[in-house]
């Protein structure tokens, strides 16, 4: 399974982004997904997840509210809109695929098998 991130960039804070990440390799219908990110010198933190059907999402304080994750599961892609972003969200998103079939909105990352490649999201003051 090969998971492809893209949408960062470079936006004002306020502003909106939204990622995408589009597995191939294996349709990932039946598996959640989830976001992380890391910025410079920190570890990398849970974002979103969402559960295989999308009737179950799941989202770390800091980002509830702003951010939304959504999955379309015949595009085999998941998504996180990004809204009202801050400086503090400057880092570089993840998108991962759980390897549990059927699971839950996990938020350890230890509960992912697969990883994009990551995508920079920079926030400016």
């Amino acid at each position: 399974v090969q998971l492809q991130a893209s949408g960062g960039g470079l936006v004002q804070a306020g502003g909106s982004l939204r990622l995408s990440c589009a597995a191939s390799g294996r349709s990932l219908s039946g598996y959640g997904m989830g976001w992380f990110r890391q910025a410079p010198g920190k570890e990398r933190e849970f974002v979103a997840a969402i559960n295989w059907s999308g009737s179950s999402t799941n989202y770390a304080p800091s980002v509830k509210g702003r951010f939304t994750i959504s999955r379309d599961n015949a595009k085999n892609t998941a998504y996180l809109q990004m809204n009202s972003l801050k400086p503090e969200d400057t880092a570089v998103y993840y998108c991962s695929a759980a390897g549990r079939l059927y699971g839950s909105t996990y938020s350890a990352a230890r509960e992912y098998n697969y990883w994009g490649q990551g995508t920079q999201v920079t926030v400016s003051s």
